[in-house]
């Protein structure tokens, strides 16, 4: 049966979220029809959904700072754990304390980022993926890959950068020097691929330790498991306002990916981190809707240039420390694991 995620529009998900109850009629937490919702069962719910149980929360806040450049949108971990935040005037590089090392000025904003072993920045920008040396020199500006490009993602592996286009759904492959090599996550009824729904701009792709690509499925709820060729290996997730899944029209919105293979994943409008096991099983709640209230209500916050509403996003450092940067609130916070 054909969902009704599956049809939704990027404007009218738009149009949908810009009140405050918005999300929470694409999550469908009510749990009747027009009758139920007439009788007001919205503060219960909203009460249910966005309060975390304590004993499921195994992260604590190690620290929290301010982002230096105004509207992040992406952020990744480099050599030296150094961060990387993609922001509308560019790419800031901070320490792992917060403080700003280094700024790449860039034209227009930068949509998302990635950092190669040997300290290469990619940015992507709506349209195109540019590329710096471990100083900020440009590279490179790869030429736009074709229409209704949106690009929200990248990942960079060895010669390989993978660039996830929200605009056309679908992973472009890409070697170093910027040569498209294939598309990855195309519907595809030979190779089994239902293929990407994006209903908002929350493209998200990670390459793991094994060589395979994770990449979310918002529109369905699910995250998947690529080859570098383009090859579905697996998938994982279900649509619930439950702790345990992903509600809304779309989520999850950003991946990051634990040491041993587990799973951090990102949600918008009701904003969660969560972990999960390397098949893709719930362990534990980072930090839950609690934490962000600005982000909860995110629909205020529309930037009409972006069409971002809130949402969350991660990378993890090599002490297996959990960055979470807060579109909303502008800030990065540090969470570490309970001892």
């Amino acid at each position: 049966m054909k969902s009704r995620n599956q049809t939704i529009t990027r404007r009218v998900f738009l149009r949908r979220s810009a009140s405050g109850a918005g999300w929470l009629a694409l999550a469908g937490v009510w749990p009747g029809g027009a009758a139920q919702r007439n009788a007001n069962p919205f503060a219960y719910d909203l009460e249910r959904v966005s309060k975390t149980d304590p004993k499921l929360v195994r992260y604590e806040q190690a620290g929290r700072f301010a982002c230096p450049a105004r509207g992040p949108r992406r952020l990744a971990l480099g050599p030296g754990d150094r961060l990387y935040v993609a922001a509308r005037n560019g790419v800031s590089v901070l320490d792992r304390e917060g403080k700003r090392l280094d700024h790449i000025a860039m034209a227009a904003p930068a949509r998302c980022v990635a950092v190669a072993a040997d300290g290469s920045v990619y940015a992507g920008l709506r349209d195109h993926v540019e590329v710096f040396d471990p100083k900020g020199g440009r590279l490179a500006a790869w030429e736009s890959p074709g229409k209704k490009v949106w690009l929200t993602g990248l990942a960079v592996a060895g010669k390989d950068v993978f660039v996830a286009d929200a605009g056309n759904r679908v992973v472009l492959h890409y070697d170093v020097s910027g040569k498209l090599a294939g598309r990855i996550g195309e519907k595809n009824k030979e190779r089994n691929i239902p293929g990407l729904i994006v209903p908002s701009p929350y493209l998200d792709v990670k390459m793991g330790r094994d060589g395979l690509l994770r990449v979310n499925n918002p529109g369905r709820h699910l995250v998947e498991v690529y080859t570098a060729n383009g090859d579905l290996e697996s998938s994982w997730g279900k649509a619930t306002a439950a702790i345990e899944g992903f509600c809304g029209c779309c989520n999850p919105v950003g991946l990051a990916l634990l040491a041993d293979g587990r799973y951090v994943t990102c949600e918008k409008g009701l904003p969660r981190v969560k972990v999960y096991s390397a098949e893709g099983v719930f362990e534990s709640v980072v930090a839950g809707p609690e934490s962000f209230p600005e982000n909860a209500r995110a629909g205020a916050q529309y930037d009409g240039s972006d069409g971002l509403l809130g949402g969350l996003d991660a990378a993890v450092d090599s002490q297996g420390r959990v960055y979470v940067l807060d579109l909303v609130a502008g800030d990065v916070r540090v969470m570490r694991a309970k001892a």
